[in-house]
């Protein structure tokens, strides 16, 4: 399984950002999909997920602002992040699981600065 992330970098406060996720397989074998986040000095936290049947859980932080979504057709998870803040800034790893495993991508910068 290959994670590939995109969608970052530089935004004012306010802006907005759409992260992708390709996944190099169907994503109908995930259970979950999700996004976590890591800024600098700081242990990685879990952003939004998205199970296979399309309940999602959002950190705190992000409720009301952060979409997470999936394209099955397109085998691709997305993030739309809306009126970011600077301490948005991160940088942001899409990650599945199946079954026991669970897979993670190269991660994506995203800085949010005026």
């Amino acid at each position: 399984v290959q994670l590939q992330a995109s969608g970052g970098g530089l935004v004012q406060p306010g802006g907005s950002l759409r992260l992708s996720c390709a996944a190099s397989v169907s994503i109908f074998r995930f259970n979950s999909m999700g996004w976590y986040r890591q800024a600098p000095g700081k242990q990685r936290e879990s952003v939004a997920r998205i199970t296979s049947v399309g309940s999602t859980n959002y950190g705190d932080s992000v409720k009301g602002r952060f979409t997470i979504s999936r394209d099955n057709a397109k085998n691709t998870l997305y993030l739309q992040m809306d009126s970011l803040k600077p301490e948005d800034t991160a940088v942001y790893y899409c990650s599945v699981r199946e079954g026991t495993d669970r897979y993670w991508g190269q991660g994506t910068l995203v800085t949010v600065s005026s």
